[in-house]
């Protein structure tokens, strides 16, 4: 028989010894995407998540009020709480110790057990055993009953049994684990991104410690860099801290609490800004796509305000039609449920779904926000006043937002007269590269490859969309211009405001800029524009940063680009044995001075061009950075510069 034949027929064949079952944790292992998101940094960090939540719970069951997070210097975590120490004692049905089965068993732990935690982050019960998983190494030590429990493990699978070392007078739970590096694009951890949950843990927890502690980096005295996070009152705090660039609109914070059928906890104000702003946490899980409690938020503030604003006479002489929507203007609002058993969507849980939520979060904040507008008049009236500006200047948008819209993206009509748009209609392998100058552009649009490369050139600094109102970022001929090459919409189904990227024709969107002040001030404007107006397309992962060289060194016919001072003396070392004076270093002081082929082989060509991906990992951090450093205020963004500016590097 040939050969072909019988590869065939062996390929045809499918019985019970092709299927393939995973024992323990290798399920984790082989697709750790499934639990955990994905393995980039996001991924590294969210395993830190996984253990601290497993200590919040434990706070929010009333056994904790302490937790340290240590990054060790071989970017091993070490994460301590006071709280009960996780059960040592022998399950009953696996024969083995308690502390083996919750780190080494998915869906084992005592979130199922009602009596043992009546609200918890960690819903699906992997939490903690993915992390050991998804480790080279884990050790846990329990301080439980005046004894000291240990035991270790590698990739998963326990090294040693659970054993007493020692004796103590405390309890609580210590978890040290490093990422398995044949996992992970990285085992780098970042000390901000961190932070920005710890703050919020604190935020949401008032009264309970926490501490980062980084022994990678330590001051003149030896001392690791230390921070510690605490908060009093809450989202009371949260919500001050998020605005504390902006100008308050009614200098208070409406705090409302409530605990019917369900735990209410909202902190809410108005600012002179344009923006809306709404965080919501389930459980403290951050839900970044919202779900059932921000609809019931949204339904109980809109009919609310504009309740007491239709019986109040405010509205009698405005000519416009005053919408829910209208009320979310210039808004900063921190939502916090607890549910006994939230339905997430997925296990990274960015969505709530249980629809007895909305009911009662409606109902909480109506009645609340009744008492409180009847009680304080004057703020009363300032948020009326800014919703019929809200909704005079929706009116007047409405207009300039046609100019945006285009029937057809991929067609080609109503697209900017600057673009040179690419041939193919492939989003997935379509670039657009938005770029400083009209000088740098022609370089562009001359090195580029125009099979999946389309240029955009901008013409002097965008608009700071920071400071205006809707119509007049609707009325600036090059945010225009950047919506109708994109092909992004405004309105959804969901949201009349929100972007709407269901045609979006490029897949990357790459700001190119000077390699100087200038440049990165435009860059910053840019990334403020896709935040606060088509913010999903840095959520989706689809907005980058190029980076052109700032140098090329040459010695004889031997020339490379360089990027940083560090390149250019391994270069001299390299081909002038350390002599400096026998090597030509070019400064580019701009895109416009490369020409066509020098910028394609440095910054456009895939094979070699150096692309920063913008993410966001804290939206609330981001939020108010951007706010400090495009608002009025000189103090705080001098400040932020001065504490940023030696630490700004290259990612390659």
């Amino acid at each position: 028989m040939p050969e072909e034949l019988i590869e065939q027929q062996e390929n045809q064949q499918y019985s019970a010894h092709n299927i393939q079952v995973l024992e323990g944790l290798e399920a984790v292992r082989k697709r750790p995407s499934m639990y955990i998101g994905d393995t980039s940094v996001k991924g590294l960090h969210h395993l830190v998540s996984e253990v601290v939540d497993n200590s919040i719970d434990e706070a929010l069951a009333g056994f904790c009020d302490h937790i340290d997070v240590t990054i060790d210097e071989d970017n091993s975590i070490t994460v301590s709480d006071n709280g009960r120490g996780i059960p040592v004692d022998e399950h009953e049905k696996l024969h083995k110790s308690a502390l083996e089965v919750v780190m080494t068993v998915l869906h084992a732990g005592g979130k199922f057990d009602k009596g043992s935690y009546k609200v918890s982050g960690g819903l699906h019960g992997v939490g903690v055993s993915c992390v050991n998983a998804l480790s080279d190494y884990l050790r846990a030590e329990v301080r439980r009953d005046g004894k000291i429990h240990v035991q270790e493990y590698a990739y998963g699978k326990p090294t040693c049994d659970v054993h007493v070392i020692g004796t103590c007078d405390d309890h609580g739970t210590t978890v040290k684990f490093h990422p398995d590096g044949g996992i992970f694009q990285t085992t780098e951890y970042q000390f901000e991104i961190l932070s920005n949950r710890l703050r919020d843990l604190a935020y949401l927890n008032a009264g309970v410690t926490l501490t980062l502690t980084d022994l990678r980096k330590k001051n003149e005295q030896g001392e690791p860099h230390k921070e510690t996070y605490y908060s009093r009152t809450g989202l009371d705090e949260f919500v001050r801290y998020i605005d504390s660039s902006k100008e308050s609109l009614i200098n208070d914070v409406i705090h409302i609490t409530a605990n019917k059928s369900i735990p209410v906890e909202v902190a809410m104000t108005y600012n002179t800004s344009f923006n809306e702003n709404i965080y919501s946490f389930v459980n403290n899980i951050n839900t970044i796509e919202g779900g059932t409690h921000l609809t019931g938020f949204r339904r109980g503030l809109g009919s609310t305000l504009k309740k007491y604003a239709e019986d109040s006479k405010m509205l009698e002489k405005v000519k416009v039609e005053i919408t829910k929507d209208d009320f979310r203007e210039g808004l900063t609002a921190v939502i916090s449920v607890k549910v006994l058993e939230p339905q997430f969507e997925g296990q990274t849980k960015t969505k709530l779904g249980n629809t007895e939520v909305i009911g009662a979060v409606e109902t909480s904040v109506r009645e609340a926000l009744t008492n409180y507008l009847e009680e304080h008049p004057n703020q009363a009236k300032a948020i009326v006043e800014k919703v019929i500006l809200a909704a005079t200047a929706r009116h007047a948008a409405q207009n300039a937002r046609m100019k945006v819209q285009r029937k057809s993206p991929l067609s080609g009509g109503g697209l900017p007269g600057k673009l040179a748009d690419c041939s193919s209609k492939d989003p997935a392998e379509c670039e657009l590269f938005l770029v400083e100058g009209d000088s740098a552009g022609g370089s562009a649009k001359q090195g580029r490859n125009r099979q999946f490369q389309a240029i955009l050139p901008l013409r002097g600094k965008i608009l700071n969309v920071e400071k205006v109102m809707d119509h007049k970022v609707f009325e600036s001929e090059s945010v225009v211009n950047i919506f109708r090459a994109l092909g992004v919409t405004i309105g959804t189904e969901d949201d009349p405001k929100a972007p709407n990227l269901s045609k979006l024709r490029y897949h990357r969107v790459i700001i190119m800029t000077d390699a100087d002040v200038d440049g990165a001030h435009i860059a910053t404007l840019l990334m403020t524009f896709f935040f606060r107006r088509i913010r999903p397309i840095i959520e989706n992962g689809n907005l980058y940063i190029a980076n052109p060289p700032l140098y090329r060194c040459s010695k004889g016919s031997t020339q490379e680009y360089c990027w940083n001072e560090a390149q250019i003396r391994q270069f001299i070392d390299k081909y002038a044995r350390g002599e400096e004076k026998n090597v030509k270093i070019q400064r580019f002081k701009g895109l416009g001075e490369m020409n066509a082929e020098q910028l394609w082989e440095t910054t456009m060509d895939p094979e070699n061009r150096i692309l920063k991906r913008v993410s966001i990992s804290d939206a609330a951090e981001a939020d108010r950075v951007f706010s400090m450093l495009m608002g009025e205020d000189v103090a705080p963004r001098r400040q932020f510069i001065e504490e940023n500016a030696n630490y700004a590097t290259l990612d390659t």
